[in-house]
C-alpha cells in the first residue's frame, strides 16, 4: 500500500524541539534561552495595530473573500518597492500575495513540478522546503555547500538531469545566515537559464541584509521573468508572523498556474494581514531601518563574543539574517547534544541534523542559533552558558 504524502517526510522540527521542554523546569536565575525559531516575539508596531483595528471595525470588505492573487493595492505597492530596492522593472502583474512565504514556495513547486521531478537544494537546507518537496512527490537533490557555506554553480550543474525543474537559493540563508554575493546569485541565474530551469530565490530575511544597496541585480535583467521566482515575507519585517503574509514575484504566465494552487488551498490571503503589510510599507520605513540596525548590532555582538567559544574549539560557520550557524567541539552528536543543552544549559536550539539528509556526517557537529530575539545582554548570557558546557571533546 502506498503511504500518504504526509508520511513521506519528517515531523516539523520546531515542534519536535519544543517537546524537549516537557518536564524540564528552569529556575528564576537561569530562565530558558529559546534560540530555536526565527520569529519575532514582539507584536507589530502600535500604530500598525491601530490601523489593523480600524480596518476590522471600518472596512466591511476586509471580512470577505478577496482576490486570489492578493489585494491589488498591496501588489502594486510591493511591485514598486521591489523595483526600487533592486533597481529593476517589476509590475503588479509580476506579484502575488500568499499566506506566508512557505505557501509561496509550495505554490511555486506545485506550478513547476510533477511526481519524480527534481529540485536542486543547497544543504544545509531550510527544512520546510525539504518537507514540501517530499509531500509533493518531488525529489530534493542536495547540493553540498563549501566550507564558507556557499553553494557552487559548477557542482550544481553536475546534478542537473532531464527531470530537474528548479534550483533553490535562500539568501540571507536559513539556517546558516550566509549572504550570497551578487556574482554567485547571477551565476546560478545563468545556469538555470541555460538549462531552461527556474531559479527560486527565497529572500525572507532580505530586510536584515548586512550590506546596503541592492541585494542582487537579477531584477535588472530584461529577461528575469523567464527564469527568476522570488519569494518574500512580511512576517519578519513587520512582526506579522501570525497573520501569514508572504509574496512571490514571477512571470504572469507562471502566476496564472500558481493562482490555481492558491485558489484551491486558501482562496485568498488573510485580508487583515494584507492591510497591515500595505500600511507598513507606506508608513514604517524609518522604523524598519531601526529594526535592521538592531539586528545588525546583535549580529556584531555574536562576532564580538565568538572568540570566547573559539578558545574552546567552537567555530562560527555562518552569520547573518537571524542566524548564527556553529560547529561545536563535542564528541556527542548534535541530535543528542541539542536536547541535552535544554537540561544542562537552559538553551533550546536546533541541531544540524534537522538541516541535512539523513546520516550526513557533518550534521552531527553543527547547531543553529536563531539570535534575533536576544538583546546584547541576552547574547552575553547565551555565550556564558555555551562556554560553560563541559562535555567530552571530539
Amino acid at each position: 500500500m502506498t503511504p500518504p504524502r504526509t508520511a513521506t517526510t519528517f515531523p516539523p522540527p520546531v515542534m519536535e524541539a519544543r517537546r524537549w521542554l516537557e518536564g524540564v523546569t528552569f529556575p528564576a536565575d537561569r530562565p530558558l534561552i529559546n534560540v530555536s525559531q526565527a520569529a519575532p516575539v514582539d507584536p507589530p508596531h502600535p500604530d500598525m495595530r491601530r490601523a489593523m483595528a480600524d480596518v476590522v471595525l471600518g472596512d466591511d470588505s476586509a471580512h470577505l473573500y478577496g482576490p486570489v492573487l492578493g489585494n491589488p493595492a498591496l501588489r502594486t505597492e510591493l511591485a514598486a518597492r521591489t523595483a526600487r530596492i533592486y533597481a529593476g522593472e517589476v509590475t503588479p502583474q509580476n506579484i502575488c500575495i500568499t499566506s506566508g512565504c512557505n505557501q509561496a514556495f509550495a505554490a511555486a513547486i506545485a506550478a513547476l513540478c510533477s511526481d519524480g521531478d527534481e529540485v536542486i537544494v543547497p544543504v544545509p537546507w531550510y527544512f520546510n522546503h525539504k518537507m514540501w518537496l517530499d509531500m509533493s512527490g518531488a525529489t530534493s537533490v542536495p547540493l553540498t555547500c563549501g566550507d564558507d557555506m556557499m553553494p557552487d554553480p559548477a557542482q550544481a550543474e553536475a546534478l542537473i538531469t532531464p527531470r530537474t525543474r528548479a534550483i533553490v537559493l535562500v539568501t540571507p540563508n536559513n539556517p546558516t545566515g550566509a549572504e550570497y554575493p551578487d556574482g554567485l546569485i547571477n551565476a546560478f541565474f545563468d545556469l538555470a537559464q541555460t538549462h531552461g530551469l527556474k531559479l527560486i530565490v527565497d529572500e525572507t530575511y532580505r530586510d536584515f541584509h548586512s550590506h546596503s544597496g541592492t541585494p542582487h541585480s537579477l531584477f535588472q535583467r530584461s529577461d528575469w521573468q523567464n527564469t527568476l521566482v522570488q519569494l518574500y515575507s512580511f512576517s519578519k519585517a513587520y512582526r506579522l508572523t501570525g497573520h501569514r503574509i508572504g509574496a512571490l514575484a514571477a512571470s504572469p504566465a507562471l502566476l496564472a498556474e500558481i493562482e490555481k494552487f492558491l485558489d484551491t488551498v486558501a482562496i485568498c490571503p488573510a485580508q487583515i494581514g494584507q492591510h497591515a503589510a500595505l500600511w507598513g510599507m507606506r508608513n514604517l520605513d524609518q522604523w524598519l531601518t531601526g529594526e535592521r540596525d538592531e539586528i545588525l548590532r546583535r549580529r556584531s555582538a555574536i562576532t564580538d563574543q565568538m572568540p570566547r567559544l573559539v578558545a574552546n574549539g567552537w567555530r562560527l560557520r555562518g552569520l547573518g539574517g537571524y542566524f548564527a550557524y556553529m560547529e561545536h567541539p563535542f564528541a556527542l552528536g548534535s541530535a543528542d547534544l541539542a536536547p541535552l543543552m535544554v537540561k544542562q544549559a537552559g538553551i533550546l536550539c536546533l541541531p544540524g541534523t534537522m538541516f541535512y539528509p539523513d546520516n550526513t556526517p557533518q550534521a552531527a557537529h553543527e547547531l543553529r542559533i536563531a539570535f534575533a530575539n536576544l538583546d546584547a545582554d541576552g547574547i552575553t548570557t547565551l555565550f556564558d552558558r555555551l562556554e560553560a558546557l563541559d562535555l567530552q571533546p571530539r
